[in-house]
């Protein structure tokens, strides 16, 4: 009975790494047609200059994507300006498309000046920030105009992004983050091995 546990956690964490992928932002898809579970979104998005030229594109495919194709009714979300320090700039759960539509006007006037984004401030308060009761499933989308995220890869950060993937677009990349995962993954894989 153990080993049948283990395996669905395990096959539940391949589902899960593989929504992490480019399949979960196929056009046409949506999620919220077989999700019955609500999720916890943190949004990072670069409050630095280097996404002041890609801006509107990265948000026109953020609301396209995750805002209508990915929330519903229920769903929490969390956006974060990673600018020079970060900071909250909406938090809310999705009722009706008044409140998609109040994300999508946060989104849109985001401002893009910064000299540098603060993804590791982000992404540690973003994963500090536990809601009660804790969500089944908690999502991170972060958005970059660099082609670098060395900063946010030193130093504790770079535990935070060890469960990644990452899209490229022209002057701007997409990165799926799981904050939460780690501790599950450890679990099933010891579960696994041990043969229990």
């Amino acid at each position: 009975m153990q080993r049948k546990n283990t395996r669905a956690i395990c096959g539940f964490l391949l589902v899960f790494m593989g929504m992490m992928g480019s399949g979960l932002y196929a056009q046409g898809t949506s999620s919220a047609d077989s999700r019955s579970v609500p999720i916890e979104v943190n949004l990072i998005v670069d409050g630095s200059s280097a996404l002041k030229d890609a801006g509107d594109e990265a948000v026109s495919w953020v609301s396209r994507q995750l805002v209508d194709g990915i929330l519903q009714d229920g769903d929490r979300i969390t956006i974060w300006n990673a600018a020079e320090k970060a900071q909250i700039v909406y938090s809310g759960s999705i009722a009706g498309a008044d409140g998609k539509e109040n994300i999508k006007k946060a989104l849109r006037s985001l401002p893009k000046q910064g000299a540098q984004a603060d993804f590791s401030g982000a992404l540690r308060a973003a994963a500090a920030a536990v809601p009660s009761p804790k969500p089944a499933i908690t999502y991170t989308l972060l958005i970059s105009g660099s082609s670098s995220l060395s900063p946010a890869l030193l130093g504790s950060g770079a535990s935070l992004m060890k469960f990644s993937r990452v899209e490229e677009f022209s002057g701007w990349r997409a990165l799926v983050v799981s904050l939460d995962i780690n501790s599950r993954v450890q679990q099933a894989a010891a579960a696994w091995f041990s043969g229990s």
